[in-house]
């Protein structure tokens, strides 16, 4: 892949090849955003394509305002599913990322759980993890992936990513679209300074980094 960044104009773009996508590398600009690993859905595998932090990254927001249960939005890899149910039930965080206009591209959306356990696992900002009881075991993965060691995963290669990088996540949580199962009040997060996933209020306020992907044919 060339080494462009993702604010170029670009055609919109929304399938990929099975041959490029087992070519591309975490980081590589690929969808109008970022590549950060492969997904399971339910009709198939997709590329995860993290959107640039300059539009794409909001800081401190509430998953909602409310804690309210919202049924739609339990699934632990289709993060769009998610959003739209969050924004049918007044999320102001899913609002904004459903309504993002980047590189020409509007089917941004949040990352569920497994989606950006995948983003942080292929652009890690730092160097170390929490190897906590079963943090980032990931079925949804393509290939599944496994608990955090304190070396695995190590600090991205990509150094747009890296701590410091325009591209970079912050070293602080980060909203999943996924509402906790075991507790309506709470929805997934996961922290980009270590890899701990944990739950939060709904109501109170982490960053969010949309998210899209592209179907592999």
């Amino acid at each position: 892949m060339n080494a462009v960044t993702a604010t170029e104009a670009i055609a919109v773009q929304t399938t990929i090849s099975q041959t490029d996508a087992v070519a591309l590398k975490a980081g590589d600009a690929i969808g109008g955003g970022f590549y950060a690993g492969q997904i399971r859905q339910d009709d198939g595998n997709y590329v995860l394509v993290v959107a640039p932090k300059d539009g794409g990254d909001h800081d401190d927001i509430a998953w909602n305002a409310d804690r309210k249960r919202v049924d739609g939005a339990l699934s632990y890899y289709d993060g769009r599913a998610n959003t739209v149910a969050m924004a049918q039930a007044g999320s102001e965080l899913a609002v904004w990322a459903l309504g993002l206009q980047l590189n020409g591209i509007d089917d941004w959306y949040l990352p569920a759980r497994d989606e950006l356990e995948l983003a942080y696992r292929n652009l890690k900002p730092t160097t170390g993890n929490y190897a906590g009881f079963r943090d980032g075991e990931n079925i949804s993965a393509v290939p599944t992936t496994y608990a955090y060691t304190e070396d695995n995963p190590s600090q991205t290669a990509a150094e747009a990513f890296q701590e410091g990088g325009a591209e970079a996540f912050e070293q602080a949580w980060y909203w999943a679209s996924t509402q906790y199962a075991g507790y309506s009040g709470y929805a997934w997060l996961q922290t980009f300074d270590v890899g701990d996933q944990g739950n939060g209020l709904k109501d109170t306020e982490f960053r969010a980094r949309a998210v899209r992907r592209l179907k592999i044919q």
